[in-house]
Parts: structure tokens; C-alpha cells; sequence
């Protein structure tokens, strides 16, 4: 009987420990779906990087011993900008673009993205582009040639 008792006990404790254990999820997920499988995370991340021209190494900071990236660390501050930029992205969609969530929770495809404003540049050009000449269309246009504000020469 004892024996019986302790190999079925030898067999429980190893069964036990030897299923997975439930998947916790991403670490340090904030903005995005807590829902997300791995393929649809990288998916998520492959579009942003793409949008912005950049690698993963941009906005995670590396491993401790210098092999590979720390995906849950905060310390580069790239990171953070990127949650506020997709929080800023989501409030746009909604509010303008009536844009409605899918069943996981991200924001469907509708009215802007990353790609919109950073168009493959991590840091999208902020200021004006310098006036040429006059108004009209350009070469050969009305104004062309002419001083600005576009009076004709004389």
C-alpha cells in the first residue's frame, strides 16, 4: 500500500511539474492589448519600426550581458514616447475618424498611423518647409520669376 501510495505521489509530482506553466502573458505591456499572441505583437512592432525607419534596438535597450534586447525594460526613453504617440494616434482615430476597436482591442485601420507623420523618419521634420518664390504653381506659373508675393517684373 505504501509503495503504491508514493509511486502514484512520484508520478503526480512529476506530471505536475512537468505541464507548462500558464503563459503570464508580455511583460510590461502598457498600451497595447494585453490579449495580443506573440505573431500579432511582432506584427504590431514590425509596423512601427517600419514607419519610423528604425530597428528594435531603437526604442529597447539591450540586455544586461550585451547579447540580444531587454523587451520588458523601460530604460530608453524612446519607449515611453512610443506608448504616448500611439495613446495620441488612438484618440485621433476615434475622435475624427470615428474609428472603432476590433475584437482584441487595437484600434481597426482607419484615418492615421505612424506611418502619416513619421514616413519612414524616427524624427519627423517639425517645422515649415521655406517659401520659394510667389505664389502659383511653380515653374512656369504664374509668379514664376517674379519677387516675392509674386508682382510681376517689370
Amino acid at each position: 500500500m505504501l509503495v503504491t501510495l508514493g509511486l502514484s505521489s512520484v508520478v503526480t509530482f512529476i506530471a505536475l511539474t512537468s505541464m507548462a506553466p500558464d503563459d503570464p502573458g508580455f511583460k510590461n505591456v502598457k498600451v497595447l492589448p494585453k490579449k495580443l499572441t506573440e505573431q500579432q505583437l511582432h506584427m504590431v512592432m514590425r509596423e512601427w519600426a517600419i514607419s519610423l525607419g528604425v530597428r528594435c534596438d531603437f526604442c529597447h535597450a539591450a540586455n544586461a550581458d550585451g547579447k540580444g534586447l531587454d523587451f520588458p525594460s523601460d530604460a530608453k526613453p524612446e519607449k515611453e514616447m512610443a506608448r504616448h504617440m500611439y495613446k495620441m494616434m488612438n484618440k485621433i482615430n476615434q475622435k475624427y475618424f470615428e474609428a472603432k476597436k476590433d475584437s482584441l482591442g487595437m484600434m481597426m485601420k482607419s484615418g492615421v498611423n505612424c506611418y502619416t507623420c513619421h514616413r519612414g523618419d524616427s524624427h519627423p521634420e517639425t517645422k515649415l518647409p521655406e517659401m520659394k518664390r510667389g505664389p502659383g504653381p511653380g515653374p512656369g506659373g504664374p509668379g514664376a520669376g517674379g519677387p516675392p508675393g509674386g508682382a510681376p517684373k517689370q
